[in-house]
């Protein structure tokens, strides 16, 4: 019975120090900054996804340009542990603040205190940047809906952008 009340006591202790943690975590911010960052994210992604289908005729013409686009995504999710142990640091907050991984990593960086211009600023970015890819998703669009049946590389899709 001694040891039972000894492990109650330690799980009720551990409980209160977990508790209080929550507590401390700025909620508020996370819940915002979530919507924010989800709905950026989505829309950049979405808009540059929207881009190659219009650029391509076949499944099979985009697998050339999936790998740039999935490779922001992917070094966000690596650089995530690197963030967690230093939220503070200079990788934390350059990929904190570049559009393209600040979906994942800022969100990482918030439970831990971040400085609210950095959020701002992060935030205003990834506007931005959404923005930016959708006036170029429609140039590609634009000329792409007219070339049916050739296959794109990156050189044409830079000569696509300035039409």
């Amino acid at each position: 019975p001694e040891a039972v009340q000894q492990v109650q006591q330690a799980s009720a202790s551990e409980i209160q120090i977990v508790l209080q943690e929550i507590k401390g975590l700025p909620i508020l911010t996370m819940f915002f900054s979530f919507i924010v960052y989800f709905l950026g994210g989505y829309l950049i992604y979405s808009s540059i996804y929207a881009a190659i289908g219009a650029a391509v005729d076949s499944e099979t013409d985009t697998q050339q340009f999936m790998m740039p686009v999935l490779m922001p995504l992917i070094i966000a999710i690596y650089v995530g542990f690197s963030v967690i142990e230093n939220p503070h640091g200079p990788i934390a907050l350059g990929f904190s603040l570049f559009p393209l991984t600040s979906p994942i990593v800022m969100l990482m960086r918030i439970p831990f205190g971040v400085p609210w211009w950095q959020i701002v600023v992060s935030m205003l970015l990834l506007i931005i940047t959404f923005i930016a890819i959708v006036w170029f998703a429609a140039k590609i669009y634009r000329v792409g809906i007219l070339m049916y049946g050739k296959k794109p590389g990156y050189k044409e899709l830079y000569k696509w952008l300035k039409y």
